[in-house]
């Protein structure tokens, strides 16, 4: 029997929810819609909880199978034929747990809400082999390691701190992913500034490698579109407390673009420099704005589909303690 074009035998755990290195089990149908139709492309809609690399992979290892026969991801449906799914899902790359401190502003079965600190690299690379939010992670929810990157569908630079969103099941993983992609995700960044904003805009600047030096980001007319909307929220002397809404995910974003229209961020090491501070004003407070040891930023508000429940959902990562000071340091200098 089928409801809805799906066999009404569902065995094994709940979709989405894989045990590590456990079988998945399920079932669907084909329908006169998908005559015509790549085995892989029917096999993304019929399983929308799986991504359709990952569904190309289970097709070429037989783990998904047509009427009970291997296929090609190639193959053209007819529209009456029973696909059936018995895959495994393996775990990903060997990062191992650690017990380190997690901020867990929420979290479901689908996803985890996390509140970054900074100083904490989201993921292990060259020079950071361990220490970093993956493993972390992983000693919060072993069941991860069957995700890519463990659920991690984007990241903040180290020393940027705020909300980031981690999918804890094959379903929200390719929803998040898809929503990144489409830009129906919502990030919104609170920043400080050099330099006296007047007023909000827009930066429409492609951003690539820099031509000189590699491990830094420029706006280059060979870079990837990027977008970024800014409204100011408070002046200082010398610096602007702005909101920034992106509309791409490029590296290094919100740092470019505001030094690239002549605002670096504060404490940025990178692309910003010292601000600016009057002669008269208290010694402590020019070494608080100037000592501050990071870029100014910190991702405040995340909004999304949830993959779940499907429907709108909003997170927000209060101020940290270090840029709350920033912030009292620079209202002081401009009393």
């Amino acid at each position: 029997m089928c409801e809805n074009g799906f066999l009404s035998e569902r065995k094994g755990q709940q979709s989405g929810m894989p045990e590590s290195n456990e079988h998945i089990r399920d079932a669907a149908q084909t329908d006169s819609s998908h005559a015509g139709m790549r085995l892989d492309q029917v096999a993304a809609a019929l399983f929308p909880d799986y991504s359709r690399a990952r569904l190309q992979k289970w097709i070429r290892s037989g783990e998904l199978t047509v009427d009970g026969e291997v296929a090609k991801p190639t193959r053209r449906m007819d529209g009456v034929e029973i696909l059936r799914l018995d895959a495994t899902a393996e775990r990903q790359a060997t990062v191992q747990p650690q017990d380190i401190p997690l901020n867990i502003l929420h979290a479901d079965e689908d996803l985890i809400i996390i509140n970054k600190p900074a100083g904490l690299v989201v993921h292990p690379a060259a020079g950071n082999p361990d220490g970093t939010l993956q493993n972390a992670l992983l000693n919060f929810d072993e069941k991860l390691a069957v995700l890519p990157r463990s659920g991690i569908v984007h990241r903040l630079d180290k020393d940027t701190s705020g909300v980031m969103v981690v999918a804890r099941s094959l379903r929200a993983h390719t929803s998040l992913v898809e929503q990144l992609q489409s830009r129906k995700m919502s990030r919104v960044y609170r920043a400080v500034a050099k330099g006296n904003i007047v007023a909000g805009g827009t930066v429409d600047a492609p951003i690539g490698r820099h031509p000189r030096d590699r491990k830094r980001m420029a706006v280059v007319r060979s870079g990837k579109p990027a977008v970024s909307h800014y409204r100011v929220l408070q002046h200082f002397n010398g610096a602007t407390y702005v909101e920034v809404s992106l509309e791409s995910g490029r590296t290094h974003q919100i740092r470019v673009h505001m030094a690239h229209i002549g605002h670096p961020l504060a404490g940025d090491p990178v692309y910003g420099r010292s601000l600016k501070m009057k002669r008269s004003y208290p010694a402590s407070l020019v070494e608080a704005v100037r000592s501050f040891p990071r870029q100014a930023l910190h991702a405040r508000k995340l909004s999304l589909q949830h993959p779940g429940r499907l429907q709108a959902v909003e997170y927000r990562a209060p101020l940290p303690e270090d840029f709350e000071q920033l912030l009292a340091a620079l209202e002081q200098c401009s009393q």
